[in-house]
């Protein structure tokens, strides 16, 4: 991002970033979980974002992720990946965004 000149959200776990927030609730394999973004400090409305993760598995929270950031105004232009478990079927899951992996497995 720095490179690039290009801005960084981290997006977290429910209850880590102080109020106010955004918020987007998911679905997991074993329940429920709701990722956050700072609501009003970083202005994501007409930005285009990558989403990057370490691991896609079934998409649940990448998806999740992409979600949010577009709740926020922002256009997601593609998804990178470090590692992909090409069996659990994540990038169908994700099929509206250009899906890049380093490794896929």
């Amino acid at each position: 991002a720095r490179e690039l000149g290009s801005g960084v959200v981290a997006v977290r776990k429910s209850g880590k970033l102080p109020p106010p927030v955004l918020s987007q609730a998911y679905t997991l394999e074993y329940g429920t979980a709701t990722l956050e973004i700072p609501a009003g400090s970083i202005g994501l409305d007409g930005r285009s974002v990558l989403v990057v993760d370490d691991v896609l598995a079934t998409g649940g929270t990448l998806d999740a992720t992409a979600r949010l950031v577009e709740s926020a105004g922002a256009r997601v232009i593609g998804i990178a990946v470090v590692l992909e478990i090409a069996a659990l079927g994540g990038r169908e899951r994700l099929g509206k965004y250009p899906l890049t992996s380093l490794v896929t497995v």
